[in-house]
């Protein structure tokens, strides 16, 4: 039987009906990663069974990838007011701004921060500030490039003002903190992702855990997670490596995760709380792993300010005995 006049001819339609229908649902996922959760910072609170049997609880205020710029008053705010959770210390991993007059927003964001112990590693975008380019490199194996032209930012001030401050600088070095009655050994590297990772020489005489002295708990920090840190991290029998750089993806898949990491990191790592190189230590087949916390960070280049499904972050970890 033929077809009737006009039959198939709704076909087209319905094929616009979809695509319109799919550049609306990009346009409102857009919209929602640069207006609204972009900005929608929340604290993530996170146990880590790692001290000592008897010892009581020591909280770490993790503070990664600020990336602060001039005018952004409610993230400078809202870290500010994270000082009422009352930490014992706070660790800073780096890419705190992304602008040359940030140094104002980022000192006024630290200020009552910097009045505990705490201790700070710095980041690419501590160095230099961030330039234009593709999205696209992320999905690359190595996402760094060469030979463009960098704005330095003023990195030497920043570390002045910090350790004056009584923050302890741990790029490529080690150190010792007395906080809360325990005895913490610090091992630092500067930015793996600029190649400047050094890790500090263990057994040396400015590890804490040759003295006489007993250290009750031993950390790693450092910016970029790449492999060759956390390997290093672990031979050094570290007790929880800390580090940033990743933003959790910043542009992650709804009940799958994120996508890349910006480093040689595996994207099940991107965020929050595992084990390296192995399972988590609490879980099966982690008895010889190391606690690895990543975070997501609270910023974005101003060049890609979007965030899905990865919410801007900083983490209150609260250390405890198994």
């Amino acid at each position: 039987m033929p077809d009737a006049p006009g039959a198939g001819a709704g076909a087209p339609a319905v094929v616009a009906r979809a695509l319109g229908g799919a550049a609306l649902a990009g346009a409102a996922a857009l919209a929602w990663a640069s207006l609204v959760e972009v900005r929608w910072y929340t604290l993530r609170e996170v146990e880590v069974p790692v001290l000592p049997p008897g010892q009581r609880p020591l909280r770490i205020l993790h503070l990664s990838d600020l990336h602060l710029t001039p005018g952004q008053h409610r993230k400078v705010d809202w870290v500010r007011d994270l000082a009422s959770l009352d930490p014992h210390l706070v660790i800073d991993t780096g890419d705190n701004w992304a602008h040359l007059d940030a140094m104002p927003a980022l000192l006024r964001a630290l200020e009552p921060h910097l009045e505990r112990p705490g201790a700070f590693v710095l980041g690419s975008n501590d160095y230099v500030a961030p330039t234009p380019k593709n999205p696209a490199r992320y999905l690359l194996p190595d996402a760094r490039r060469s030979g463009s032209h960098h704005t330095e930012l003023p990195w030497r001030e920043l570390v002045a003002r910090l350790t004056s401050a009584g923050w302890i600088d741990l790029g490529n070095r080690r150190d010792v903190l007395e906080v809360d009655g325990r005895r913490i050994s610090l091992a630092g590297t500067d930015d793996a992702h600029l190649d400047r990772d050094r890790y500090p020489a263990a057994g040396g005489p400015d590890d804490a855990r040759t003295a006489e002295a007993p250290v009750d708990l031993h950390l790693g920090v450092t910016h970029a997670p790449y492999r060759r840190v956390l390997d290093a991290m672990h031979a050094d029998d570290v007790d929880l490596a800390i580090a940033g750089h990743t933003h959790g993806g910043q542009l992650a898949v709804p009940l799958y995760g994120a996508l890349v990491t910006n480093c040689d990191l595996d994207t099940s790592r991107a965020k929050g709380l595992s084990g390296w190189p192995g399972p988590r230590p609490d879980q099966p087949g982690g008895a010889d792993s190391t606690w690895l916390h990543v975070s997501a960070g609270l910023g974005t280049s101003p060049y890609a300010p979007v965030r899905f499904a990865c919410r801007p972050e900083a983490t209150l970890l609260t250390l405890r005995a198994p």
